[in-house]
C-alpha cells in the first residue's frame, strides 16, 4: 500500500501531465480466479492452466508496490527582485528630496518677507531748498506767427485793404466773381471765386481757394493796375 505524500506546496512551473501506470497482472492469479468462478457456476474446468513465470515477477507486477517519484521543485532566482538595500537608498534619497524642497520654499519666503519690508520703508523727502532763486534767463518775445504760404498770402478769414482790392480785380475777370461784393473781407463766397480762377487758368502753385503768390502773379498779369 502506497504511503500518501507529504502536502507540498503550490508548483510555480508548467503543469505536469498525468503518468497512466501500467501493472502487469500475474496469469496464475488469473487462471486461479477463472478456476473458481467455473466451480461456483457448476461448469467444467477447462481451456485455462496457469503458467508460472520464469524467475522474479517484474518490476513493477502487483507483488511490489511502484509508486511515481516525487517532483523536485526547482527554485527559480527572481531576476526583477530589487538588490538588498535597494529600499534603504530609495528612502534616503526621498527624504533629501523632501529636505530640499523645505529648504527652499524656505528661503523663498525669507526672500520674499524682505522685499516686503525695504518696499514699506518710506522714500526720504529731498531737502528743501533755503530760498528759491529766480529765473535768469529773460523770457523771448513773442513772435509773429509766419505765413506757410509766404508773404501777401490771403485765405479765408482775413480782412484789410488787400482783400478789397483783390474783390475789384477778380470783378474785372468776366464769370468769375459776378455780382461780388468789395467789403474786405475774405469770406467764402471769394474763396470760391478764387478756386473757380486757379482752375479756369489753370495755377496750380497754390492751395485751391488760397490767394498766394502765384495767383497773385496770375492775376494782376491780367488786371493791370488802374484799368476799371
Amino acid at each position: 500500500m502506497s504511503t500518501p505524500s507529504e502536502p507540498r506546496p503550490p508548483h510555480d512551473g508548467p503543469a505536469l501531465e498525468p503518468i497512466r501506470v501500467l501493472r502487469p497482472r500475474r496469469t496464475d492469479a488469473l487462471a486461479e480466479l477463472m478456476r473458481e468462478f467455473r466451480q461456483d457456476t457448476g461448469q467444467e474446468p477447462g481451456g485455462y492452466e496457469s503458467v508460472a513465470l520464469p524467475g522474479k515477477p517484474p518490476a513493477g507486477s502487483e507483488a511490489l508496490t511502484q509508486e511515481l517519484p516525487p517532483v523536485v521543485r526547482e527554485t527559480r532566482r527572481r531576476t526583477d527582485a530589487a538588490p538588498p538595500g535597494a529600499g534603504l537608498r530609495r528612502a534616503a534619497v526621498a527624504v533629501a528630496v523632501l529636505a530640499a524642497a523645505v529648504i527652499g520654499f524656505g528661503g523663498a519666503l525669507l526672500l520674499h518677507g524682505e522685499k516686503s519690508d525695504d518696499s514699506a520703508a518710506p522714500v526720504p523727502a529731498p531737502p528743501a531748498s533755503a530760498a528759491s532763486t529766480p529765473d535768469p534767463t529773460p523770457t523771448p518775445p513773442a513772435t509773429a506767427p509766419v505765413d506757410p504760404d509766404g508773404a501777401g498770402t490771403l485765405r479765408e478769414g482775413a480782412t484789410g485793404p488787400e482783400v478789397t482790392e483783390l474783390q475789384q480785380r477778380l470783378l474785372r475777370i468776366p464769370d468769375v466773381y459776378r455780382d461780388g461784393s468789395t467789403s474786405g473781407r475774405y469770406d467764402p463766397t471769394l474763396t470760391a471765386a478764387v478756386a473757380r480762377f486757379q482752375l479756369w487758368y489753370g495755377i496750380r502753385g497754390d492751395e485751391t481757394g488760397v490767394y498766394g503768390n502765384d495767383t497773385r502773379a496770375a492775376l494782376e498779369s491780367r488786371t493791370p493796375a488802374g484799368t476799371s
